[in-house]
């Protein structure tokens, strides 16, 4: 049976994820108390065939995390079980969760205890850290809009085999701030910037000119196979940990030239040894 908790901050998409997970044929429970969860689990599995295939379950703030069984403990108890499970964890910067309550009007659930937004908010990312630190896969919604959070949930959950670790490389720029939802991140910001070349400004990583341009240098060709050569190191090794998902982040100044430079090349290098990579532009998009 394949099982995915999901849980995150309240207002980063935790409902945008079940919805994705239903359309995909999963029996979904949101807000389910913790303590419940093994017990859940138990009872399916003891069935003979169990009545789903896929359950996907929601656990957030007011699922009794402040109780004395950690989450970790719970995952122990749920390894005994042969389960195909994931853990989905949804996060978001501060000052976009302010922004979106007071948009849509609606209550913090850990404001009814009394506390101002911020705190809440703030309350909140500290109860949850215990999730959050065995998340398989953590995204973080700041910069996507509810298609684009549905679009990369499909892509780095729905699409991953379990077979070998999904492996997504990103390019950002640092302008915009640097990507929550990240394992490894590189910053090519000494390298030449095309941005200064005025027929280079508007074109991107992508395109042709800026390719000649950046190739030029003997620095982005150090750049590109360092990074390749320690991707092509470690990323067997974390393998062997039975990791499910991995991200590499690239980022220059306006996440539109070196970085997508540099992630188009690193991605096309290790896609031939890998079933499973994805590429995302975060600013170009």
């Amino acid at each position: 049976m394949k099982l995915v908790i999901v849980s995150g901050l309240s207002g980063s998409g935790k409902t945008v994820a079940l919805h994705t997970l239903e359309d995909a044929g999963y029996y979904c429970i949101d807000n389910l108390p913790l303590k419940m969860l093994p017990e859940l689990v138990d009872g399916m599995i003891e069935e003979k065939p169990p009545p789903y295939d896929a359950l996907a379950i929601s656990i957030d703030a007011r699922s009794g995390l402040d109780g004395p069984e950690r989450f970790d403990d719970i995952l122990r108890r749920l390894a005994a079980h042969p389960l195909d499970l994931r853990v989905l964890f949804l996060t978001c910067d501060d000052s976009r969760l302010l922004k979106r309550f007071s948009e849509t009007r609606r209550k913090h659930p850990l404001s009814r205890q009394g506390l101002p937004l911020a705190d809440a908010i703030r309350a909140e990312r500290k109860l949850l850290e215990d999730i959050h630190a065995n998340a398989d896969l953590a995204l973080d919604s700041t910069d996507l809009n509810v298609h684009e959070l549905r679009q990369l949930i499909i892509e780095r959950l729905l699409s991953h085999t379990g077979a070998e670790m999904g492996l997504l490389i990103q390019s950002f720029g640092y302008k915009n701030g640097v990507p929550g939802d990240t394992d490894f991140v590189f910053d090519v910001r000494c390298l030449p910037n095309p941005h200064w070349e005025k027929q280079l400004r508007a074109q991107t990583g992508r395109d042709a000119e800026v390719v000649d341009y950046l190739e030029n240098y003997p620095e982005v060709e150090a750049m590109y196979a360092s990074i390749t050569s320690f991707l092509r190191q470690w990323i067997p090794r974390f393998e062997k940990e039975n990791r499910s998902y991995m991200t590499v982040s690239i980022g220059c100044t306006g996440g539109k030239h070196r970085s997508v430079y540099l992630a188009e090349r690193i991605a096309r290098e290790l896609t031939p040894d890998r079933g499973k990579l994805s590429i995302r532009h975060r600013d170009l998009e």
